[in-house]
């Protein structure tokens, strides 16, 4: 039996992370279909009422770049205020681990420029604008 792996623009597409997010530790295992559960950590956060840093996981799914990166999970205790999540947000399960999942649909993305590392500078652009 031989292990799956993952798609030529997924593979491309987790590089492209490790570059862009260095020195987060960007690991990424394959879904089984040709694209990749990810995850890296650390990842700087800039809003008071969030911790410093957080994980951050997320799907490439095997038709990437023609399919959005949505939606992204984060450490379930985001917030250090004890406040709610604001809108958007929910607590949730990823891959058993409990989280907080980021509801940031792309819907006017485009394949070409909008890669998985530009969605995720975006989605941690929000969270960090967070109040």
């Amino acid at each position: 039996m031989t292990t799956p792996s993952f798609a030529d623009a997924v593979a491309t597409a987790v590089n492209e992370l490790r570059i862009e997010f260095s020195p987060a530790v960007v690991t990424a295992e394959p879904d089984g279909e040709g694209g990749a559960h990810v995850r890296l950590d650390p990842v700087e956060l800039g809003s008071p009422i969030l911790q410093k840093t957080t994980w951050v996981a997320f799907r490439i799914p095997y038709n990437y770049p023609y399919a959005d990166v949505y939606p992204h999970f984060v450490r379930p205790d985001l917030r250090v205020d004890g406040g709610a999540l604001s809108a958007g947000m929910s607590q949730v399960q990823f891959l058993g681990v409990p989280a907080v999942q980021l509801s940031r649909r792309s819907n006017r993305r485009v394949a070409e420029s909008d890669t998985a590392a530009v969605k995720l500078r975006k989605v941690v652009s929000w969270l960090s604008s967070t109040r």
